[in-house]
């Protein structure tokens, strides 16, 4: 069944979704909704991650607040910024963050913390995942960039993941 079916939860929620978009219970939506739920699963099982494999749950919960609060003080200081260009322009730099998180998993919800705080966008990551290449919108001090990133986002997902 596993087979068939790799992602069973995934099947359905296209299949739903394929419903809400179209706005249709029609027998062509329904039948062209669950061929999209069987068949795109089906073609994607190779781009699944590994399992997931959640060490301390707890942190989850303090991690989405600490983001949580970060995303609402960097849009005030962003749109501040922005306001602000012309006076003080921001200071916009590349920097380098050496990374101890390896898990595939922690680093994609890195990538996704990082997308998500704005003035900062995830660039590269190295070969061999140690070092990540950050843009900063407005950047005064690098080392205490790189310290609150790391003990911010990163020393929480090793704690959940590794």
């Amino acid at each position: 069944m596993k087979r068939l079916f790799p992602a069973p939860w995934l099947s359905l929620a296209l299949w739903l979704l394929w419903l809400v978009l179209n706005l249709s219970v029609s027998p062509g939506n329904l039948l062209l909704g669950a061929l999209l739920g069987f068949c795109a699963p089906l073609m994607m099982r190779k781009l699944r991650p590994l399992p997931i494999r959640i060490r301390r749950p707890g942190i989850i919960v303090r991690l989405f607040f600490l983001v949580g609060r970060d995303v609402l003080v960097s849009n005030i200081l962003v749109a501040w910024g922005v306001l602000n260009a012309r006076r003080c322009p921001p200071r916009s730099q590349f920097i380098k963050v050496p990374l101890d998180l390896r898990d595939a998993n922690g680093l994609a919800a890195l990538s996704m913390i990082t997308t998500v705080v704005p003035g900062t966008v995830w660039s590269e990551l190295a070969l061999d995942r140690s070092i990540l290449l950050l843009h900063v919108f407005d950047l005064d001090d690098e080392a205490q960039f790189i310290e609150h990133f790391k003990t911010t986002y990163e020393r929480p997902l090793m704690e959940i993941f590794e």
